[in-house]
């Protein structure tokens, strides 16, 4: 029984560490256009700006990969907090442009190591047969972070101001730097055996590089929505409580995430993966017809049922495929996907909304769905997919 076990002193200190490394973030990342403005910066320098977080993040993930294989875990989560840390601090201070281009720098190095870190050291500590709940978990407390902290951010900036809610970033990330000081198993590597350490440098884990393209897709409308919801609902001037989506997703994934934790280790990738799509789907159509509160509802179940519970199935997919001394790199893998998607979602979602209808945004998004299933019917046997 005790192998079974998924919620120890260790394993809960890492998921409430992970709510608060998304979370130092997340705070920051609706807020950053509106700042680098307010500092003098141009709209398109500021969209660079808010942009180099990511790509920062996503051109460093290999190298946190083979790190997070080879070194303490405990001493790159420290590495990772300290940067976020450290980043924000510098927001907090920062008077002019070129200062906030060095702290989205700096804070993207720690997004991406404190992500990969945190995943593999929790991964390392749940018995194979339960990654899939105990991972469930971990894309739960990280998909609260999504959802609550832009909500709490911009209700800081709006009564407060920037700097404000930028230190309530800053309590975040002090907060993990604390937590992982009382996590007992330090996360020492895996030793390889000595044809393994002559390997070479490798970018991804090539198994869970389908799996990568998978969630990148499904994540590209979730995320443009994040970026263009507040616009696409002024333009239409549709009257709904725009402001409570992302509160109302959070809580249909939580409960989603409760209910279904019983069936991660259980049902096979495929059918999560249709469900996603077909939730995915349903989020858009709410958001295609958002003429009321309950259209809104229907869009946050959508987009919670798909790509909110897709990341925690395709993250512990992506451990389940690859061998136990490469989960870094595994987890790295998926996380390039999800910075691909991050990135994507705002480009797709600002060049449809400059060229075409508003009425046509959603349905144009909606065309991201098939490239999904295209990726798993090319890769499904080849790459083992089933093995959940």
């Amino acid at each position: 029984m005790a192998k079974s076990k998924i919620f120890t002193r260790d394993s809960v200190l890492i998921l409430f560490g992970a709510f608060c490394y998304m979370s130092a973030s997340m705070l920051i990342n609706p807020l950053i256009v509106g700042f680098s403005r307010s500092i003098g910066a141009s709209a398109a320098i500021a969209g660079v700006m808010a942009a180099a977080m990511n790509l920062t993040s996503l051109l460093f993930r290999p190298i946190a990969g083979q790190m997070t294989d080879r070194v303490s875990k405990y001493r790159l989560a420290f590495i990772g907090g300290g940067l976020l840390l450290l980043s924000i601090l510098g927001y907090i201070v920062a008077q002019a442009a070129w200062q906030v281009v060095v702290f989205r720098v700096l804070n993207g190095l720690g997004f991406a190591l404190c992500s990969i870190v945190m995943a593999t050291w929790l991964s390392g500590l749940l018995p194979r047969d339960r990654v899939g709940t105990g991972m469930g978990y971990y894309g739960m407390m990280n998909a609260l972070g999504m959802a609550i902290a832009p909500a709490m951010g911009i209700f800081l900036y709006r009564h407060f101001g920037y700097r404000a809610a930028f230190m309530c970033a800053a309590v975040f990330s002090g907060t993990l730097i604390i937590l992982i000081q009382f996590i007992l198993n330090r996360g020492l590597p895996i030793k390889r055996a000595p044809q393994a350490k002559k390997g070479k440098f490798r970018i991804v884990q090539k198994k869970v590089v389908p799996i990568a393209l998978i969630i990148m897709i499904i994540s590209i409308p979730y995320f443009a929505t994040q970026a263009y919801i507040v616009e696409y609902v002024a333009a239409r001037h549709l009257h709904v409580a725009v402001g409570s989506f992302f509160i109302i997703y959070a809580i249909v994934l939580l409960v989603l995430r409760l209910g279904l934790k019983n069936y991660f280790d259980t049902v096979p990738f495929k059918y999560f993966l249709f469900a996603g799509l077909l939730s995915n789907l349903v989020g858009m159509v709410g958001l295609t017809f958002l003429y009321n509160n309950w259209m809104l509802l229907v869009a946050a179940i959508g987009l919670a049922g798909g790509y909110g519970l897709m990341y925690s199935v395709c993250q512990a997919t992506a451990l389940l495929v690859a061998p136990m001394d490469e989960q870094g790199l595994a987890n790295s893998t998926f996380y390039i996907g999800m910075d691909l998607g991050m990135v994507l979602g705002p480009i797709i979602g600002g060049l449809l909304y400059s060229a075409v209808p508003y009425s046509w945004f959603y349905p144009a998004l909606m065309l991201t769905l098939p490239f999904a299933i295209l990726v798993f019917a090319i890769y499904h046997r080849s790459m083992q997919l089933k093995v959940r």
